[in-house]
């Protein structure tokens, strides 16, 4: 069976041009719905003792002062609702709380999250440090674990070849989950970023388990070129990395459909990046260190 070849490495970098592509449109064209941990405000998820209808409660918010205008509602449950607007004092939301207890019907508060934007530019700014830190500890770690590894082979090149597909789990994630905060309301905030950090996590696992298999093949057959060790590797590897993915999708599956409203987006963001992830370190790492290494092999030997 053959997976990494000339031939089928420009097909899976075609599959993930193309997805990286939807991404980027969903990205371009939506852009991000950003949550208060990085916009600022105050969110107020609130629970009716009966049934409202949704335009009943956005009419009285038009009819305060310091929320006109200025919130987004949206239902969450049979009598939920989830009301963002500008950073509200305690006073504002007491008020708010009593007049929609008033005038649409008595309920009482489920959720109340007030960020000033201050903190959320700080988020902001950590959020991306540990984004970047993370990717470079990542080739560091690889590049000195993998220093081992038979020459003409190199070792940086295993790291930074993980630290593209990151780039592209990375990029296809946010661009599915673009996507997803258009048709469902998905916002990026704290729990999201903590997802995309999961998700490198799992994905360098799982392609360090394939690299680690092409740096013992490497050792264990000198005579082999690399591109048919490099598949033999992946064939190794699959049904490992197979089955350790669909057990975790199978979770998060679960959790998606039976957890709380309050981490659905985060459970779905986890699903998409397990699920790139996995595709990366077969479809993605590999055949990019196969190109990579032929290349170098050519200019030696042209040389």
């Amino acid at each position: 069976m053959e997976i990494i070849s000339q031939r089928k490495n420009k097909i899976w970098f075609a599959i993930s041009l193309a997805i990286i592509i939807v991404g980027i449109v969903s990205w371009s064209i939506w852009g991000l719905r950003l949550g208060i941990d990085f916009k600022g405000g105050t969110l107020l998820e609130l629970s009716f003792k009966n049934q409202v209808e949704s335009n009943k409660v956005a009419q009285e918010l038009d009819n305060i002062d310091f929320t006109k205008n200025n919130y987004t509602l949206q239902k969450t449950g049979d009598r939920s609702f989830l009301i963002r607007t500008i950073p509200l004092d305690k006073d504002q939301v007491n008020l708010l709380e009593s007049t929609l207890s008033t005038k649409v019907g008595e309920n009482q508060p489920l959720r109340l999250e007030t960020v000033g934007p201050t903190i959320s530019n700080n988020l902001k700014n950590k959020a991306i440090w540990a984004l970047t830190l993370a990717s470079l500890a990542i080739i560091l770690y690889i590049a000195y674990a993998f220093r081992s590894v038979p020459k003409p082979a190199n070792s940086w090149r295993f790291g930074v070849c993980a630290v593209i597909a990151l780039l592209h789990d990375l990029l296809v994630s946010v661009g599915i989950y673009s996507l997803l905060g258009h048709v469902y309301g998905f916002e990026v905030n704290a729990l999201f970023i903590t997802a995309l950090l999961t998700v490198m996590g799992f994905s360098v696992h799982d392609t360090i388990v394939v690299f680690d298999r092409i740096r013992e093949n490497l050792k264990r057959y000198p005579s082999k070129d690399f591109i048919t060790v490099a598949n033999e590797s992946v064939l190794q590897t699959l049904a490992r990395s197979l089955n350790t993915s669909l057990t975790l999708i199978i979770v998060l599956l679960t959790m998606l459909l039976l957890g709380g409203s309050t981490i659905t987006s985060f459970i779905a963001a986890l699903l998409v990046g397990v699920t790139i992830g996995t595709y990366s370190s077969i479809f993605t790492a590999t055949p990019l260190l196969v190109v990579w290494q032929n290349r170098s092999n050519k200019k030696v030997n042209n040389s």
